[in-house]
């Protein structure tokens, strides 16, 4: 049971997952957390996270270091997706095993599902079909993470779970526009539109996929509520149950944003995945459901990146 007292590890405590988990931590009265940033502690090497974890003995641990990034990032640079995310996964589980980590809790992803997969997305899915290719490298290294934490669970008799969250926006996100994904990348490219007034919006694709996208706060309180009441080695989905096309998310973002032009489609650029929308009724089941609202989220979302917008840049 984690306990207000407990020594509760955040890896990577300043992402977007990890900063609003260290948030509701706090808000919930837990005080004792452990942190390192990236300078503090490589988690791609071995040794010194075994060190790390030798001399700070968390109790429990929240996995969400990792290397994330949209289309065009996945693209690029695929050997980072696939060595960086499979390097600090598995130093962190094993080494949970190795120093009696009580529980953890693995952030997976949407993308693990195949390409065509029935939807809603279904926790069984899993490995039933052919993986997206734009995310492939990025897909396989979180595959690799749940089969890890299942295997050590068959193993060793570890408590260490996988949670799969829907697409996640929020304070703290990524709006740089070579490796974000598309709500923030639209966030920014609209916002820029406006400020410079310019009569178009470009974006990726055809805008018929449709997305669902779940605000980062209540990731964080899923979390958190899993870490307390779920204990089985089976992953379970974290979403809101609802999607949306990308056409109607970018007119979304321009009324919120209050630009006035139009949105161009480049429709020469990859769609990604035609639909992703989990099914969630494995969580609901729990007693769990999301409270934030999707414009309110984005609303939200919007102020947070204007208020940064200079840090950003």
């Amino acid at each position: 049971m984690m306990e207000k007292t407990s020594r509760i590890y955040v890896a990577g405590h300043r992402g977007l997952v990890g900063s609003a988990l260290v948030r509701k931590l706090k808000e919930l009265g837990y005080m004792n957390l452990i942190s390192r940033t990236h300078a503090e502690l490589d988690l791609t090497r071995q040794r010194d996270v075994e060190d790390f974890f030798d001399k700070e003995r968390p109790e429990h641990v929240f996995l969400a270091a990792a290397k994330v990034g949209g289309i065009l990032a996945n693209n690029t640079y695929p050997a980072e997706f696939i060595y960086s995310n499979i390097t600090v996964q598995s130093n962190v589980i094993h080494s949970s095993y190795l120093f009696g980590v009580k529980k953890l809790l693995f952030l997976g992803s949407s993308c693990i599902y195949p390409r065509d997969c029935p939807q809603p997305m279904k926790e069984e899915y899993l490995l039933s079909g052919y993986l997206e290719p734009t995310n492939e490298p990025y897909a396989i290294a979180k595959i690799a993470g749940i089969k890890m934490c299942q295997s050590y669970n068959r193993q060793y008799g570890t408590n260490f779970i996988s949670v799969m969250p829907t697409n996640l926006y929020g304070p703290n996100d990524n709006f740089d526009l070579t490796t974000s994904h598309v709500l923030p990348a639209l966030i920014r490219k609209v916002h820029e539109a406006k400020s410079n007034n310019k009569p178009y919006v470009e974006v990726w694709g055809t805008g018929n996929p449709k997305r669902e996208f779940l605000y980062v706060n209540d990731l964080a309180d899923a979390c958190v509520f899993l870490m307390k009441n779920y204990n089985e080695g089976a992953i379970i989905n974290i979403g809101t149950g609802k999607d949306i096309a990308i056409k109607e998310l970018a007119e979304m973002i321009k009324d919120i944003v209050g630009f006035e032009g139009k949105i161009a489609w480049d429709t020469s650029k990859p769609d990604g995945m035609p639909r992703k929308l989990l099914d969630i009724s494995k969580l609901s089941s729990l007693g769990w459901k999301a409270k934030t609202g999707f414009e309110g989220g984005i609303k939200k979302t919007y102020e947070w990146f204007k208020e940064n917008f200079h840090v950003l840049t």
